[in-house]
């Protein structure tokens, strides 16, 4: 068995395999400098020395096992898998992260957890746990938070063991410096030294003063280091959060578009007021209900069969409830659903108008649209969720069809008819309905251009677009059969005449080869007659 690096169960193994680093990195320290912690609870900390040692032979074995990446391609060959970590740098790392060094304390005949200390030498397992969850995790800056946190929360735990050490070589409550004795009410417990001990080490590396004057020279020296460990912790802090903000605002400027610009070229045109409330009201609501506007910008990175995929996984169910689209074959629409731009339409905004050219069609991913009469507030119809509108003006039947959701009830003015755009269509390609949004909407529209782009590539789609078209323009009653007869009549018309053109080119170009032959024959013959000639002209002379 091999593991995949970028794989589940890889990710939960090293999670599982940060769990014993931290502990080590954490407890044993303590239990060096706090004896009384030793001695208590020496049992559990023999049970958890030993399950950690198991996960740490543990994950040589899988390390062994865990495949790696080689020219693009993933190598699961265990020789050669063996062969990369025997002479990789990290396996003397990991060979001496289990050194039984614990057996010195037989030889020195007292248990000292400092000869664990080897044990930390898999920190850089603890990091790349770090790393994977970091690019898992669905909230990256809120985890970048925490692990600082993490390693400040260490730096003063070292800090504040090493001072209790420090305080008992140098005797306990020998001065008001070092940590009291069992004398002082409370001390005798080694809970309280050590909140004592992070106590103090808290106000050193937060630099916030009030602590005890340093009586002697390695106090001096200590708290000297403390300091200079404080200036880079907290330059190191600043830094990361900086960053981390930074990230946010980079994040979201990815994401959402920027307000300021259109505000202030309002402002520079005298246009604000209601109309900029307006813009800003549709930038908010953006950000409120997360909707991504720029989402070409956002998969631009991926490789075009992967942001095939995601947007198929995203737009795909709802593109299939277009009725002409649910008998096509998943290729075509997973090349359309990469043409989807999603467009937010705001309370009173029209989508279309009676009257506009229209050249593309529009899914209802979220929201209500209304088809209303030319007052602009009768409600003629109601558009929900997971309907579609204008399909019609992506088929070319000879002319551009009308929209289908114009209600009977409301005829197309005389002044907004116009005559089809070639036989067949009686409408043209004019909008027939006005549709307003209600609230915000979310629609996906998709052009026109962007399926005919598509159907070069898949004629049998285009062939059943036009079947379907055809049906759809008669049960309207907006498709002129004569006019369709008379333009296949002429469109068949011209095809022999092309083809009689084509046949006669043909012909043309049989001759002219021949010609061409019979000249490159003739001058053949010429030149071999020219040479005999020259050759008795010289035997003569």
């Amino acid at each position: 068995w091999t593991l995949d690096p970028s794989g589940d169960w890889y990710y939960w193994w090293i999670s599982i395999v940060a769990l014993p680093v931290l502990y080590n990195c954490i407890v044993l320290v303590c239990r060096s400098c706090f004896p009384a912690l030793q001695e208590r609870h020496t049992g559990l900390w023999l049970s958890l020395d030993c399950m950690c040692d198991g996960i740490y032979l543990l994950d040589i074995a899988v390390r062994l096992h865990t495949a790696f990446v080689e020219d693009g391609i993933l190598v699961r060959d265990r020789g050669r898998i063996r062969r990369r970590y025997l002479h990789s740098s990290a396996f003397p790392w990991d060979v001496a992260a289990v050194l039984p060094t614990d057996l010195l304390c037989l030889r020195l005949g007292t248990a000292l957890p400092a000869v664990r200390a080897n044990r930390c030498l898999r920190a850089p397992r603890l990091f790349e746990a770090f790393d994977r969850r970091e690019t898992r995790t669905a909230h990256p800056n809120a985890f970048r938070v925490a692990k600082l946190m993490l390693y400040v929360f260490i730096a003063i735990h070292w800090y504040g063991c090493l001072y209790f050490a420090l305080s008992s070589w140098l005797g306990l409550g020998t001065d008001t410096w070092v940590c009291p004795n069992a004398s002082r009410p409370g001390f005798a417990r080694p809970l309280r030294q050590y909140l004592h001990s992070f106590y103090f080490s808290t106000l050193i590396l937060a630099t916030v003063g009030d602590t005890p004057e340093p009586q002697r020279e390695e106090e001096f020296l200590f708290v000297i280091a403390g300091f200079l460990l404080a200036v880079l912790g907290f330059a190191t802090i600043t830094g990361s959060m900086s960053s981390v903000i930074s990230n946010m605002n980079a994040a979201d400027a990815a994401f959402y578009p920027d307000p300021e610009p259109v505000r202030r070229y309002l402002r520079a045109q005298g246009a604000g007021g209601r109309l900029a409330r307006r813009v800003s009201r549709w930038h908010q609501h953006l950000r409120a209900q997360r909707k991504l506007p720029a989402e070409r910008a956002v998969l631009r990175h991926l490789s075009r069969g992967l942001r095939a995929e995601v947007a198929a996984s995203v737009h795909l169910p709802a593109l299939r409830r277009v009725g002409l689209f649910q008998s096509w074959e998943p290729g075509v629409l997973r090349q359309l659903v990469l043409r989807l731009r999603p467009q937010v339409f705001g309370p009173g905004e029209f989508v279309c108008r009676r009257g506009d050219v229209g050249h593309e069609m529009y899914f209802i991913r979220e929201g209500q649209l209304a088809v209303v009469a030319e007052d602009g507030v009768t409600q003629l119809a109601v558009l929900g969720e997971g309907l579609y509108f204008g399909e019609i003006s992506l088929i070319n039947i000879k002319g551009e069809p009308p929209d289908p959701w114009q209600p009977s009830a409301a005829p197309r003015p005389p002044s907004l008819t116009t005559a089809p755009a070639s036989p067949g269509n009686t409408s043209g390609n004019r909008r027939t309905a006005n549709i307003m949004s209600i609230g915000y909407s979310d629609l996906f529209c998709l052009s026109k251009e962007d399926l005919a782009e598509v159907l070069v590539e898949f004629p049998s789609a285009r062939a059943a677009l036009e079947a379907k078209g055809r049906e759809l323009l008669l049960r309207m009653g907006k498709l002129d059969v004569h006019a369709e007869a008379a333009a296949a009549a002429a469109a068949e018309e011209a095809e022999r005449r092309v083809q009689a053109l084509e046949t006669a080119l043909e012909g043309l170009q049989t001759r002219a080869a021949r010609l061409l032959a019979q000249l490159e024959s003739s001058a053949f013959k010429l030149v071999l007659r020219v040479q005999r000639l020259e050759g008795r002209l010289q035997r003569r002379q």
